[in-house]
């Protein structure tokens, strides 16, 4: 079992930076695949960025690719998400996701927190 909670969102200007976080508390931390995905109003929740438990090998949707950065450190049980060159269509509810077995881009992941919000103003 792994609880996680976001931490990080806020109100920012287009073209501006947040830094997400996500912290995990329960065992074997390390060996779970890990992601965030986002959700707007009205819209499905969407693959954003993912990354293997060794932190080797990383994933993002083409909408942010170049933009936003995932990592995470096992040892301090936290994985996080630096997202420069915001922009407004960024805004959505962000969530930390968790999967015992493999990286996906769809939102069927073991375990979620409970969402942090990015709003940017343009």
């Amino acid at each position: 079992q792994v609880q996680l909670v976001e931490s990080g969102g806020g109100l920012v200007q287009a073209g501006g930076s947040l830094r997400l976080s996500c912290a995990a508390s329960g065992r074997s931390f390390n060996t779970y695949y890990m992601a965030w995905f986002r959700q707007a109003p009205g819209k499905e929740r969407e693959f954003v960025a993912a990354i293997s438990w060794s932190a080797g090998r990383t994933y993002y949707a083409d909408s942010v690719k170049g933009r936003f950065t995932i990592s995470r450190d096992n040892a301090k049980r936290t994985m996080s998400l630096q997202m420069n060159s915001l922009k407004p269509e960024d805004t959505a509810v962000y969530y930390c996701a968790a999967d015992r077995t493999m990286v996906r881009t769809r939102p069927e992941y073991d375990y979620w927190g409970q969402g942090t919000q990015v709003t940017v103003s343009s």
